[in-house]
């Protein structure tokens, strides 16, 4: 692991890595907890390079916060992130991020540089939540964002939940500015107790450790409520009020109930709510959050090509009344549109100007409960299922800009869920709260085989089985070592291996492991 404190150190090492291997960022300000570690472990799980960077950002301080016994202790973060398999640790000075001032004490800034500042969030994201107490504290937070990123230039950054509102302006700060990072927001981390981790937990003596619990127990009690049908947004914040109330020692500061995205507030949760807390214990300030989400189940279903997946996926959603979402189709429709209009698959900006302008639908038919794939109003269906296709759609799905499109648009059907999706990422990357996660496989041999049987019964030659194992066999290598989502099991997914099986039997199993696991958690 390398530790670099200046820009001029980490832009000499990244150099001949950008543009080769993907790198990820993970922004701290030190003190590294469990919270950190699995922002670190996410990065380094979708990255060949990862960066901790770790600096206490003075602007983010008003003058009469903890900015000077903020704690620090960089030898053993770094220790810890050695640990984790960090590859670099950037631990920059003040000065050398040209940062302008430094909050002290007296509530007096101490000028270091004259420095160029042209972040400004939307007035909107500012006017709530923890901006209202902490002015310009989400300023100084964007600046040094917009610095970090344009230091390492990272393909993914990675941030906490816990830090709700900072997520939501890190995100809008990257589409409204254009800048080509993907902001990955991970879940919030929690102590035994239910306590989110944070670097000023430390501050607390184990009675306000205990204390402080109340804060996620408040919210938990919301949560329930509003699983049993309760969306007014006042009532549940009555209901969080109600339970804080009943901690003597806790100070609050703000209880609100948001949109996650906007921040605006809510008088009713119609898909999804951001209940979120602001609270001192002495003169430690802590903040805890969770969404409120009207969401019906989601299913999720990978594993490699040729193992079932869209022949299961589409009975699965049948048998349980769930939309088919059959991602797999719109990789085979984008490489169909690649391939018809002569582009090289070489030519990533030629693709991923093809894919902005690319409108997929699906229309379901009642009468034979199949589903019609169009691109641009054109109907495709049989066509994106022709060898040709299949040869080279994982090529066209490594290509950054034609994954993040159609993630995005899936994920934006997936709000409401109710639905059943399959593909190589979906219980990894593009659902990863799906309620249900199935990794359907079976072996190269049984896969080329059923292939070569399909081929045969729509009249396409196919080539002869070796030739349909060898290319099934490269294809998975491809997926699984492709550096943009590879095909990964997920760690909570149920693994069915098909050989042998039929697909009524597969159906049968999920539905089952449906019932049992989805159906009973919400009724019970």
């Amino acid at each position: 692991m390398r530790l670099f404190k200046t820009v001029a150190g980490l832009r000499t090492y990244l150099a001949p890595i950008w543009h080769q291997q993907r790198v990820g960022l993970v922004p701290t300000m030190g003190s590294l907890h469990r919270g950190h570690s699995r922002l670190i472990e996410q990065a380094r799980r979708e990255n060949e390079v990862v960066i901790v960077s770790i600096f206490v950002n003075p602007l983010q301080f008003g003058p009469r916060e903890d900015f000077q016994q903020y704690p620090r202790q960089l030898g053993t973060d770094c220790e810890l992130c050695e640990e984790l398999g960090v590859d670099v640790v950037f631990a920059p000075s003040p000065e050398d991020l040209a940062i302008a001032s430094s909050p002290t004490n007296n509530g007096k800034a101490t000028p270091l540089l004259e420095q160029t500042s042209v972040i400004q969030p939307p007035p909107s994201l500012l006017s709530g939540l923890c901006a209202t107490y902490r002015p310009g504290h989400f300023q100084g937070v964007a600046t040094i964002v917009v610095k970090l990123l344009n230091v390492v230039q990272p393909d993914r950054a990675y941030f906490g939940e816990k830090d709700a509102q900072q997520v939501a302006i890190i995100q809008r700060l990257v589409k409204d500015l254009s800048l080509a990072v993907e902001i990955r927001a991970c879940p919030t981390v929690r102590e035994e107790s239910g306590l989110a981790y944070s670097s000023r937990n430390q501050y607390l003596t184990p009675q306000e450790k205990e204390q402080a619990v109340v804060l996620s127990r408040s919210l938990q009690r919301a949560k329930q409520a509003f699983e049993a049908g309760e969306r007014n947004s006042d009532r549940l914040l009555d209901m969080v009020n109600q339970e804080l109330a009943s901690e003597p020692a806790l100070s609050v500061q703000y209880a609100e109930l948001v949109d996650p995205e906007t921040l605006a507030p809510l008088g009713e949760v119609e898909d999804e709510g951001l209940l979120a807390i602001a609270a001192y214990l002495g003169q430690t300030r802590l903040i805890d959050n969770l969404v409120l989400r009207q969401r019906q189940p989601i299913i999720a279903i990978d594993g490699p090509a040729g193992a079932g997946k869209s022949t299961v996926t589409k009975g699965v959603a049948q048998r349980l009344g769930l939309l088919y979402l059959d991602t797999g189709a719109m990789y085979r429709a984008l490489t169909w549109q690649v391939l018809e209009a002569g582009i090289s698959l070489d030519d990533e900006a030629a693709i991923a100007e093809l894919t902005a302008h690319s409108q997929i639908q699906f229309i379901n038919s009642p009468e034979d409960h199949n589903q019609r794939v169009l691109i641009n109003g054109k109907d495709i269906t049989q066509a994106i299922r022709t060898p040709r296709v299949t040869a080279q759609v994982s090529l066209v799905s490594q290509v950054p800009a034609v994954r993040q499109h159609l993630v995005a648009q899936q994920q934006r059907w997936g709000r409401k869920g109710g639905i059943v999706a399959e593909g190589r990422d979906i219980g990894t990357r593009v659902f990863p709260d799906a309620d249900l996660k199935i990794f359907l496989t079976a072996s190269v041999q049984e896969r080329a085989r059923r292939r070569l049987q399909d081929l045969q019964e729509q009249g396409i030659p196919g080539g002869n089985l070796e030739e349909l194992e060898a290319q099934i066999a490269e294809r998975d290598r491809l997926d699984s070592t492709r550096p943009t989502s590879p095909l990964r099991k997920s760690l909570n997914a149920i693994e069915i291996i098909t050989d042998g099986l039929t697909i009524e039997t597969v159906i049968e199993q999920i539905v089952q492991l449906y019932q049992k696991s989805v159906v009973a958690g919400i009724t019970g």
